[in-house]
C-alpha cells in the first residue's frame, strides 16, 4: 500500500486568516454571558454572602478555605472568557500553540464530565423519582444551585468548544487530514507504542474501582461517600470509567493503527477528551483529597487518593503523546524555522 505523506504547506501558502463571521461573534457572546451566573454566585460568597448556601452548609465551616477556592474557581471561569475572546480575534492567531492549546485541553476536561454527566444525572432522577445532587444540596447547598450553575456549565461547553473547533480547523486543521492508513512511518513509533500500552496498563486500575463502585461495591470508600450513594452516583462513576475507555482506545489506534480506514480525528478526539476528563477530575478531586477534613467519614481513603492520582497520571501522559504526535507532524508539514 503506497503511504501518503502529509503535503507540506510552504511560506507561500500560510493558514488562512481568521475569519470572525457572525455565528462566530454570537458564540462568543454566548459564552461570556454563560459564564456570568456562576462568576456573580462566586463573587457574592467571597464578598461573604449566602445566598443559595443554607444555613447548616458545611461550607460555612471554614470560611477561609471556601474563600480562597471560590477565588479560584473564579480565575478558572474567567480564563474561558478569555479564550472565547482569542479564538475570534484576529491576535489569537499569533498565540503559541501550547498556551492555547493546554487550557482549552483543562477546559474540555473540567467542563465535559458536567456536559454528559448533568442530563445523565438528570435522567437518573427521572427514572428513579428524585432529583440529581438532592443529598448534596441538603448539607452544601440550595438545589436551584445545580441548575443555573450546571446548565451555564453546558452552555459554555458547547459554545466554546464549536468556537474551539472552528478556530483548531482552520489553524491546525491540516494535521488530522486523512486516515489512519494515511500516516507514514514515524521513527518514534515503537516509543508511542510502548507508552501506549504503559497507559492503557495504569488505565485498568482506575477504571475497574469505577465500575466496582458503579456495581455497587463499597470497597476503598469513606464512610461519607457510602452514606450518599445514590443512583446518579452509579451512574457518573460508570462514565468516569467510559472517559478512560476513551483516552486509551484513542492513543491506542493512534500507537497501533490496526483500523486503517478510520479517520485520524476519531482516535485524536477521543484522546483529547477522554484524557482531559480523566486528567483534570483526577487532579481537581486529588486536591479536595489534600484539604483539612476535620470528620473522620469525610476523610478519602488511601484507596480514593490512589485512584484519583492514578487517573490524573494517565490523562497525563495520554494527552502527552497526543501532543507528541500533532508536534511530529506539524514539524514534517512546515519548512523549518516558521512556528505553529
Amino acid at each position: 500500500m503506497t503511504q501518503r505523506p502529509l503535503a507540506p504547506r510552504t511560506r507561500e501558502t500560510p493558514p488562512p486568516p481568521l475569519h470572525a463571521g457572525r455565528a462566530r461573534v454570537l458564540l462568543r457572546i454566548l459564552t461570556i454571558v454563560s459564564c456570568l451566573p456562576y462568576l456573580s454566585l462566586k463573587i457574592a460568597w467571597i464578598a461573604g454572602s449566602h445566598v443559595g448556601i443554607p444555613d447548616d452548609s458545611t461550607l460555612l465551616d471554614h470560611p477561609t478555605s471556601m474563600a480562597v477556592a471560590n477565588s479560584a474557581t473564579v480565575l478558572m471561569d474567567g480564563t474561558v472568557i478569555v479564550l472565547a475572546l482569542l479564538l475570534t480575534q484576529a491576535w489569537g492567531r499569533r498565540v503559541r500553540a501550547w498556551l492555547l492549546a493546554l487550557p482549552m485541553w483543562v477546559a474540555t476536561g473540567l467542563l465535559l464530565p458536567i456536559m454528559t454527566g448533568f442530563p445523565l444525572q438528570l435522567l437518573v432522577g427521572v427514572i428513579s423519582g428524585r432529583s440529581p445532587g438532592s443529598a448534596d444540596s441538603r448539607a452544601f447547598l440550595d438545589g436551584w444551585v445545580f441548575g443555573v450553575v450546571y446548565s451555564g456549565f453546558i452552555i459554555q461547553g458547547l459554545a466554546l468548544g464549536t468556537l474551539f473547533a472552528l478556530y483548531a480547523r482552520d489553524r491546525w486543521g491540516h494535521l488530522w487530514q486523512g486516515a489512519l492508513r494515511d500516516l507514514p512511518p514515524s521513527p518514534t513509533g515503537p516509543a508511542l507504542r510502548a507508552a501506549a500500552v504503559a497507559a492503557s496498563v495504569l488505565a485498568v486500575v482506575p477504571a475497574t474501582m469505577h465500575l466496582v463502585w458503579a456495581a455497587g461495591s463499597t470497597a476503598g470508600l469513606n464512610g461519607t461517600r457510602i452514606a450518599e450513594r445514590t443512583p446518579d452516583f452509579y451512574a457518573l462513576q460508570a462514565l468516569d470509567a467510559l472517559f478512560l475507555a476513551a483516552a486509551v482506545a484513542g492513543v491506542l489506534l493512534l500507537a497501533f493503527r490496526r483500523t486503517g480506514g478510520l479517520a485520524l480525528k476519531v482516535p485524536l478526539a477521543l484522546a483529547w477528551a477522554g484524557s482531559g476528563a480523566a486528567a483534570c477530575w483526577g487532579g481537581w478531586l486529588s486536591i479536595a483529597s489534600l484539604g483539612n477534613v476535620e470528620e473522620i467519614a469525610d476523610r478519602p481513603t488511601a484507596a480514593m487518593g490512589l485512584i484519583y492520582a492514578v487517573q490524573m497520571l494517565v490523562g497525563m501522559l495520554i494527552v502527552t503523546l497526543g501532543a507528541y504526535f500533532l508536534a511530529e507532524r506539524s514539524a514534517a508539514a512546515k519548512p523549518a524555522g516558521t512556528r505553529a
